[in-house]
């Protein structure tokens, strides 16, 4: 389980969403359902993701934010010699829900249905 340390401690500061964002765009690919949030490349790279924080609201034994994570992805093909399939990125958004328990800072995170 992953664990929002920095963001628990800055809950109900300005700082917050900046910091939640940051923890945010440290997590791995193995971090995010980003391959499941896929929408038209066939294999998620966690380089260059980015997030934005839309919702935070505070559920008492937590605090659950709603994020879109912008990334990229590739059209994986065969990597044979002659395969015609281009490796070229492709843009991918999903948006996520975490959940940040505040006794631990463990936090559960799920891909939202768009």
């Amino acid at each position: 389980m992953i664990r929002l340390s920095r963001a628990l401690n800055a809950w109900g500061t300005p700082e917050f969403s900046a910091i939640l964002v940051q923890e945010i765009e440290q997590l791995t690919i193995d971090q995010l359902p980003l391959q499941q949030g896929l929408s038209t490349g066939s294999h998620a790279l966690d380089n260059r993701l980015r997030a934005m924080i839309i919702s935070v609201a505070d559920e008492g034994n937590c605090i659950r934010a709603k994020a879109g994570i912008f990334y990229t992805g590739i059209i994986a093909g065969c990597s044979c010699m002659d395969d015609p399939t281009p490796l070229n990125e492709e843009s991918e958004y999903c948006e996520v829900q975490l959940d940040i328990d505040k006794a631990t800072a463990g936090t559960m995170v799920v891909l939202l249905a768009e």
